[in-house]
């Protein structure tokens, strides 16, 4: 048995065993399928693209991969600290966390099972609200007016900022 495979049965999070397709190339699938409708939608793709030159998107995605290996696998891959970038990007704001929670939703409930579409989604809002606190602290906003976003409360695929065209569920290469 390879110790790839040990560890899908093994890891435990919050109590329930992962179920046993949640690999790196799950992982890795999601990260690159996500951030393949990122650098092309029309809302975060400015933002992004902005932030990340373009021969800079390899070594993203594999730092992605780390991070998202280490918050669901616990493989400890990831060694960072994800929030500095982020208080840096100029107009930064709710839409864009909105946005970026829709992608990603769409992505993860395309490539994954359910069990572990909903693991992404709880680690994903978690970090979206976390991010969200510390912008407001960091711009010396009230952070008491932060309400935690809601999958419920995401924009369907028909709203109208969301006029790109959902493409997510591809396998990435």
């Amino acid at each position: 048995m390879s110790e790839d495979t040990k560890r899908k049965t093994t890891i435990v999070i919050d109590g329930r065993v992962l179920p046993g397709q949640l690999d790196e190339q799950l992982i890795r699938d999601v990260v690159h399928g996500f951030y393949a409708e990122i650098r092309s939608d029309a809302l975060l793709a400015p933002l992004f693209n902005k932030a990340i030159a373009p021969h800079d998107w390899p070594p993203h995605l594999t730092k992605m991969c780390d991070f998202w290996s280490s918050l669901m696998r616990r493989t400890g891959r990831y060694d960072g600290r994800p929030l500095p970038p982020h208080l840096t990007l100029p107009g930064l704001g709710e839409q864009h966390f909105r946005r970026w929670l829709f992608l990603f939703r769409a992505t993860v409930n395309n490539l994954c099972p359910p069990e572990i579409a909903a693991l992404f989604m709880e680690r994903a809002l978690r970090i979206a609200h976390s991010f969200r606190l510390a912008l407001a602290h960091n711009r010396g906003e009230s952070t008491l007016t932060v309400e935690p976003i809601t999958a419920e409360s995401l924009q369907p695929a028909g709203h109208p900022a969301s006029r790109h065209a959902m493409k997510v569920g591809s396998k990435c290469d």
